[in-house]
């Protein structure tokens, strides 16, 4: 797409930009199913008139967001390029970052084609990918550093990140085994009042995690591997006393270890692992005076060399997007009654929760 600069008004500087689409790439695949992509653009830019003929794309209006819809077409053409299709929600997202950079928030030179191409796993078809520059950002810290915390809320992706991450370790034999763990405490639920064995009552609980792994290996295979021992689900508590070597350690639902399990499950650590530590600080399931182990290790580890914190906020939800306007109104709530968890601070029962 090409700029030049047209008649300036008295309030603005009016610029029009030109994009011509090459013949291999249907307009479709540019503006969307019923032009879904282009309302999604034109939306976003309301001070630029934006007119498509043929495979010629123009925008007229303010420079600096005339500019911004020209960086916005560049990107999207470089991940079409790669023949990964161009969704309503990865428009908006690049929309997102490139507003960031423009305004100076983003704090790396990543662009939203970088981010939307970088292929972590792909099975049955399906390939998992970061859609955020903070998911990108977690999955490029894991590559780099032995333990890596991930922090955010519900569905920022940071459970299914690490656990691609781990697949793709043990198919490419960085490691000999999986190994994926929660500590066994609910939300407001007792595991004792489910029926069956021990196992059964654990099972449910560990479900979300298997899910996962349904997602990304062969259904088939998984009791083959798991009979084996390359990949093993167990609660934390299962974890004292060993030395883990050659495995990538996923540690979910981090949010609801005390003190004494995170410190326990941390120096498990063995000769050639990883450990991820995934959780969500505002959803604490810890009884009555019970120190969140992920809120302290924040303290404790910050700054040692070779763990990193990756925090993802509700604009790295990728689930329906209310969630993250849900996330978004609960902490404005918090902030504004001064409450955590929807309860009072010091009061009663829930006033010590995961503190």
């Amino acid at each position: 797409m090409t700029q030049t600069p047209t008649a300036h008004s008295s309030a603005q500087e009016q610029a029009r930009a030109h994009f011509t689409v090459p013949a291999k790439h249907p307009m479709v695949t540019v503006l969307g199913s019923g032009d879904a992509l282009l309302r999604v653009i034109e939306k976003a830019f309301p001070a630029a008139d934006i007119h498509v003929r043929g495979n010629e794309i123009s925008a007229v209006g303010e420079a600096g967001e005339v500019a911004l819809v020209q960086r916005l077409f560049d990107e999207m053409m470089l991940v079409l390029r790669t023949g990964q299709p161009m969704t309503e929600d990865a428009v908006e997202r690049s929309i997102a970052m490139l507003r960031a950079s423009e305004n100076g928030e983003g704090d790396g030179q990543e662009t939203p084609a970088e981010v939307l191409t970088q292929n972590i796993l792909s099975s049955r078809g399906r390939t998992i990918r970061p859609k955020t520059l903070n998911q990108k950002r977690y999955v490029d810290a894991i590559d780099k550093h032995t333990i890596v915390f991930g922090i955010g809320p519900a569905g920022t992706g940071k459970t299914y990140l690490a656990m691609a991450k781990a697949v793709q370790a043990l198919q490419s034999k960085q490691v000999n085994r999986i190994i994926l763990t929660r500590p066994a405490v609910e939300a407001g639920e007792r595991l004792g009042f489910l029926p069956g064995t021990l196992y059964e009552k654990i099972d449910p609980y560990l479900r979300p995690l298997y899910d996962a792994l349904h997602d990304m290996l062969d259904p088939d295979s998984i009791p083959r591997l798991m009979a084996a021992g390359t990949i093993e689900v167990a609660p934390l508590a299962y974890m004292r006393g060993r030395t883990l070597n050659d495995a990538f350690i996923i540690l979910d639902e981090a949010q609801n270890t005390s003190a004494e399990q995170m410190k326990m499950f941390l120096t498990r650590l063995g000769f050639d692992s990883k450990i991820v530590v995934t959780g969500d600080v505002t959803q604490v399931d810890l009884p009555t005076g019970t120190k969140s182990g992920l809120r302290q290790v924040q303290d404790i580890l910050e700054g040692v060399a070779d763990v990193h914190f990756s925090r993802l906020t509700s604009h790295d939800v990728v689930r329906h997007k209310l969630v993250g306007r849900i996330v978004d109104a609960y902490e404005k709530y918090d902030i504004e009654n001064g409450t955590e968890n929807g309860s009072h601070k010091g009061r009663g029962k829930a006033g010590h929760k995961g503190k």
